[in-house]
């Protein structure tokens, strides 16, 4: 089994909507998908306008009407084998709380920018000789890792984060949205990659 988390502020919007989709799209493959945030929510809801996003995205209105915040800890962040933060503030904050998790913890953005740059062979390759799908997972994730540096970032640090749309305008949410989605094209890709060759 593999595993993957994502983190957000309040684990309210962003992170369950990326775990919700990524969950739907990697069903076939042996993972679990977490999430949680950095700030306590008390179990809190998606609000309606996320749980609307989801489900423009696929998700069963049921999965994300069952969700409930939950915040990070160090010992929920030593399992997982690659961490997708939702913007630059929550990855150092992970790292600050558990710095060995430094090259497994990106934005989703910043994966997704040096997944572009990391070839469908140099995944396989890399992952082929790991006997396990955890193993697997985090020879892809090294692989993606080691563009950093050499992959040319963004115009601005910001294009690394994805906007936080919680108690903002529906149109906040589309752009949330729209910002996630390329960055999950990605994430899925290089994990069928890793997984399924």
């Amino acid at each position: 089994m593999f595993e993957i988390m994502t983190v957000c502020t309040g684990n309210v919007c962003r992170s369950p909507l990326a775990q919700q989709v990524l969950a739907d799209r990697l069903a076939d493959l042996p993972g679990t998908i977490t999430s949680g945030g950095t700030f306590e929510m008390d179990a809190s809801p998606m609000p309606d306008e996320g749980q609307r996003l989801a489900a423009a995205f696929g998700v069963r209105p049921e999965v994300s009407a069952a969700h409930r915040s939950r915040v990070i800890t160090a010992e929920r962040l030593s399992t997982p084998d690659l961490i997708l933060a939702m913007a630059r503030d929550h990855r150092r904050q992970i790292v600050s709380l558990s710095p060995a998790r430094l090259r497994s913890t990106f934005t989703i953005r910043e994966f997704a920018r040096l997944a572009a740059d990391t070839s469908d062979g140099e995944i396989i390759s890399a992952a082929s000789g790991a006997p396990t799908p955890s193993e697997k997972v985090r020879a892809a994730v090294a692989t993606v890792a080691g563009h950093r540096g050499m992959t040319l970032p963004p115009e601005s640090p910001d294009d690394d984060d994805v906007v936080d749309p919680y108690r903002r305008s529906w149109n906040t949410y589309e752009r949330s949205g729209a910002q996630l989605a390329p960055a999950i094209d990605e994430v899925v890709r290089v994990l069928r990659l890793a997984l399924t060759r």
